[in-house]
Formats: C-alpha cells, structure tokens, sequence
C-alpha cells in the first residue's frame, strides 16, 4: 500500500487532503498530535469519513511528533479515538501492554508496534523487529541510515525476516531509496505525505504515477541513479516514463551514496540492471568496472553502468548528450574555440567532446591544478577563473559546468562581458534560467539550456538500459 500521513490540524482538512491523494493512495494515516486539541475529542468520527483504511497514531516528541503532554493524557486520547472503525492503530515499542491492546484486539483493530531512531540503525534492527511483531499484528521499524552501508542493512530485511509482516522505513536522504523500493524490502506499505511529516517522504502522487512504487515485484528491474546530493535529479523524469511507454516492467531509482565501492555491493543485492552517475562518482566508479568504452577510457569519466555477463560495463553519454544541440554550429564552423568554465566530472567529457571535434578550447577553474589535469589529457588551455575578462569577445561558445549555477543569483564568471555573438551553454538544468544564462540572455546570445543535454544523454542511457530507442512521441517536463 501507498499510505497518505495526514498532518492537517482538523478533520475536514484531513478528508480534503484525502480526498486530493485519494487517485494515488490504498490507505492514510490519522496523526492525532497534528490535531488541535478541540479535534482530538472527536477523532474517532474520521474511519467514517473516508472510504479507505485509518491507521491511528498519537506521535510523541521524542517519536519525532507533535504531541507534548502527558503519557496519561495520550493514551487516554488514542483509547478515546477508537471507538471508531479504524482498521490499525500505532503503539510505541516502550508502551506496555495496557487497555489500548485490549480495546484494539475486541474491536478487529490490528495493531502496529513501532520503534524510532533518528540518528541512526540499531546493531540489533532484525531481531528488534521480531520483538515488535510479538506483541502486535506488524512490526514497525522508522531508522535513519547514515550511509550506503545502513541503506544495504534495510534492504536485506526480507531475505532475514521472510515471513514477518512489517513495516521497514529509512528516514533522511540515505533512505528515499527504500520509501520506493519498499516492496523489495517486504514492507506491507510506505508512507507519502504532502507536507514531510517525517524526513525523506515523497509525494503519493510521485509513488504512484511516476514510479510505480505499489507495482514492483520479483521481476521488476531496478535501475537508478546516484551521487551526492542526488535527490534532486531530473533524470527518473526520463526512464521511469520511458519504461511504462514500452511496457518495461522496470523502475529507475535514485540512490544517495557516499561510497562508491558499497554501493556495488548494493548493487548486487538488488540484482540492478545498470545505473547512472553524478558527480562525485563519474571517477570514483571506473575502479569497479570489468569493461569500459573507448569515450570512458579517453575522457577518464563515466556516467553510465550496465550489467553485462559477468561483469559491469562503462560507458559515457555526456559526451553524445552535451554535443547534439550544438553539432549543428560545430560542423557549419560557428564555433571554433569555447570556453569552459569549471572543472569538475562533467567537464572530463565536455571539453573532450570539443577537442575531439576540432574546437580550441581554454578551461577556467578556481583550482588550477584541476584545470590544468584535464587540460593536458586533451591538449588545450587552462587559466585561472579570476581572468575570465580576458577572453571577452574571443570565443564562440561558453560553456558553464560548475554547481554555481544551482544559485539563481549567482554567476560563476560575475560581471563578465558577453558581446551577444557567444553561444552560452549551461549544462544546470535547475533552475532552467540560471544567472550566467540571463546575463548571456541580455546581451543578446544563443542560450543552450541543461535540461537539452539531460535529456539527451538520458536518452542514450535508456537505449543501453533497455536495448530499446527512446519513444519518440514521449517528451519530459524536466
């Protein structure tokens, strides 16, 4: 189940955003410290309110709740709201067994024991969950992985508690993965909220239509994305809608991964058919690779892995993604020297995507020694970013590659003098029109935005995943 957490302070906000979600969600939890006091009476009047499962739960403080009274006052609050038809309600691991038990067990209310950590994940998470079931009808276990590492200890919760009905939630950015792959951790549902009502939860909406969430199963392939930061990728935007349009039965994932080296083991875990990658991996990855092409070998970067017999292969579409909407002015010979700006993982492939068609190029870079690296690997110039003003009115093209470009207000080559005959390519596609791109804007230029070269790369990515061509009627709002 996709289950909705109502965080509203009354109960008819709670029916309208039930019934908002109601297209995307098989069941939605009341939180009962949400609402305002007044509501809290008359709480038990919800189940009949809605046409789908309640679960009930009265989250304390330290739980990461709302509620901050008495223990007293709390238990008599939760008693009182099930005289109503809910279909579970949540108890905390240290509540002792009392009349909430009681009342739940003679009214068919299915009990879910809970456990919350939010700093980390117990040594001891499988037999914690054994515990919990013991004394209700479903285990319920919210942690928060720090790391790849804990993400791979959730995920290997079905194969260690088969038959055991639960509940597995990592909270925070390491544990978005397992709120969507819930299913491949045996959890009988995930949560979705409008409003965060606990770190890292996503959208019903998002659950339901983008991925598919409720739907996977033994057969699903996984494939992914990942980096860090990386939640914030546009990229399960192309394949998730790529794989529905040719009735793949397949998911695209984004995995938060601060080592490159477990996530291959995750990797295997999950039996992926291959995956994406973002900065600060494109390097790190190519230790783990059996194989690799002729552009990952040159460039010294790779954002493409596919599972292959007996080991993973490497590949690198930026290359192809960041040359198709400017080939045009290459071949007609409007562009004949660039300007690249920043030196990061993306800039491996960019300028020697320039270089290998002819195009003199010069980097620009904070860190000298980092321009200078790719720069002899491709032959061409380098110079520091503080003497961008000296190549005004000397290049065709300048291309933007730096995270700079995140920040709408901010501009890595601030003050710089475009003449409006430069062609400015900034490969950030969020926000779409960053402050280098409005300044190339007002004098004039030929803008290319990121989202050309996500959606191009990614769709080479998809025809390496699937063997398949992208489907050419299918555009993303990226």
């Amino acid at each position: 189940m996709i289950c909705l957490t109502l965080s509203d302070p009354t109960l008819e906000e709670c029916v309208k955003t039930t019934q908002k979600n109601r297209a995307w969600i098989e069941a939605v939890e009341l939180r009962l410290d949400y609402l305002t006091p007044e509501e809290r009476e008359n709480a038990c009047r919800f189940p009949s309110m809605v046409e789908i499962p309640v679960i009930c739960t009265h989250r304390r403080v330290q739980d990461g709740g709302k509620f901050s009274g008495s223990e007293k006052q709390r238990k008599a609050e939760l008693l009182k709201a099930l005289d109503g038809n809910f279909a579970y309600v949540d108890i905390e691991e240290d509540v002792k067994k009392c009349e909430l038990d009681e009342k739940a067990r003679s009214k068919g209310i299915k009990i879910i024991r809970s456990y919350h950590d939010f700093s980390g994940i117990p040594n001891d998470i499988y037999s914690r969950v054994l515990t919990l079931k013991k004394r209700g009808d479903i285990a319920k276990i919210a942690v928060t992985p720090q790391g790849i590492l804990d993400t791979i200890t959730l995920f290997n919760a079905e194969k260690e508690l088969k038959d055991v009905p639960k509940i597995i939630i990592g909270m925070g950015p390491y544990g978005v993965a397992t709120r969507i792959l819930y299913r491949r951790m045996g959890s009988i549902l995930t949560f979705a909220s409008d409003s965060e009502a606990a770190p890292g939860q996503l959208k019903a909406r998002d659950l339901k239509e983008l991925y598919h969430a409720d739907e996977v199963n033994e057969r699903t392939a996984i494939y992914g994305i990942i980096g860090n930061p990386v939640n914030h990728s546009a990229s399960p935007l192309i394949h998730n809608p790529g794989f529905r349009a040719i009735k793949y039965n397949a998911i695209y994932v984004p995995f938060l991964v601060d080592n490159a080296r477990a996530f291959f083991a995750l990797a295997e875990n999950l039996r992926m058919r291959g995956f994406s990658v973002t900065v600060p991996h494109k390097v790190e990855v190519l230790s783990y690779l059996g194989n690799i092409t002729r552009e990952v070998k040159q460039i010294g970067s790779c954002n493409t892995v596919v599972r292959t017999p007996g080991l993973w292969k490497g590949m690198n579409t930026d290359y192809y993604g960041f040359l198709i909407p400017i080939l045009p002015d290459i071949e007609s010979g409007r562009i004949k020297n660039a300007l690249v700006i920043g030196a990061g993982g993306a800039s491996y492939a960019i300028v020697w995507a320039l270089r290998n068609w002819g195009v003199k190029v010069t980097i620009l870079n904070r860190t000298l020694s980092h321009a200078e690296k790719i720069a002899k690997i491709n032959i061409c110039s380098f110079d520091s970013l503080e003497n961008a003003a000296n190549y005004e009115g000397q290049v065709d093209l300048i291309v933007q590659t730096t995270s700079v470009g995140l920040n709408t207000f901010e501009s890595p080559i601030e003050g710089f003098r475009f003449t409006g005959k430069e062609i400015a390519y900034d490969i950030v596609y969020k926000p779409h029109m960053t402050k280098f791109l409005s300044d190339a804007k007002a004098a004039g230029c030929t803008l290319h935005f990121g989202d050309e070269m996500l959606f191009e790369q990614g769709k080479l990515q998809f025809e390496a995943f699937t063997g398949y061509h992208y489907p050419r009627n299918l555009k993303p709002e990226l």
